[in-house]
């Protein structure tokens, strides 16, 4: 197990391809770990040096008291890029990993190669809906959450024709630590890039799932619309994109990164 020691967090990441090859950092959706891109490994580590990492609060790396703040979340992987000697980096993040790479867009643009903004909006929600999503999991856990988060995550078709597929995502929610799913709820809440989002000046792919409630085809929209020169790519899923339909995922990535 790799982790690297930060300021104030532990950042459990793990490296696949040759370092001789471009980095492209995967970062994972609230609730899960590095492990949901598991879908993307064959198709992508012969080309590119693949770093996948917890998002702090999240998988093996530590759970910092919160709230935390997308800045903080951006503040842990530019660190950890620094300690990896990477400077520059592809970044492909979905949901809350797409929320991080906009604040990568608009505060650190020459770190980033290129950007993948998956499954993800310039402002995810409202205050009051994540408020509420707060004091549940504080109160009762993340029990409760998990069936509504598995529906809008996957189509009712995928749910019955991959059960194991589902089975993997809903295995990461509950080993979850409700500390720093919560406090990741605040940074969540706390973003707004409907503004700021037309600073981004990196060559970007917008990916959305068709079928996606959360994040939905109009919020890929809106960011493909105010992200200069950015490409657009819908897909016939749900939230998770990259499990459910992964291999027009992985395609859509090796084509937007010219391979």
């Amino acid at each position: 197990m790799a982790l690297a020691e930060l300021d104030g967090v532990s950042i459990h990441y793990q490296i696949t391809g040759d370092s001789s090859l471009p980095t492209l950092v995967l970062s994972n959706s609230l609730g899960v770990n590095l492990a949901m891109w598991e879908p993307q490994l064959n198709a992508l580590a012969s080309r590119f040096r693949l770093l996948r990492y917890d998002t702090r609060g999240h998988g093996r790396s530590s759970v910092p008291p919160g709230p935390y703040t997308i800045a903080d979340l951006g503040q842990d992987l530019l660190q950890l890029l620094d300690s990896l000697g990477i400077e520059q980096a592809i970044f492909c993040g979905l949901s809350m990993g797409g929320t991080l790479g906009q604040w990568l867009g608009v505060h650190t643009p020459k770190r980033l190669h290129k950007l993948i903004l998956a499954n993800t909006a310039a402002r995810i929600g409202t205050a009051e809906s994540w408020n509420t999503r707060i004091a549940t999991v504080l109160q009762d856990g993340l029990r409760t959450i998990i069936p509504p988060t598995l529906e809008r995550w996957f189509t009712a078709d995928f749910r019955a024709s991959h059960p194991e597929a589902v089975s993997g995502i809903e295995s990461m929610l509950q080993s979850a630590d409700p500390q720093g799913y919560t406090a990741s709820c605040a940074a969540i809440r706390d973003s707004d890039f409907r503004i700021t989002v037309r600073q981004i000046d990196v060559s970007t792919l917008v990916i959305a799932g068709r079928d996606d409630m959360g994040t939905t085809p109009a919020d890929g929209r809106f960011l493909a619309e105010h992200i200069a020169g950015s490409q657009y790519v819908e897909l016939r899923a749900a939230h998770l994109s990259n499990v459910e339909a992964a291999n027009e995922f992985n395609a859509a990535v090796l084509s937007f990164l010219g391979n």
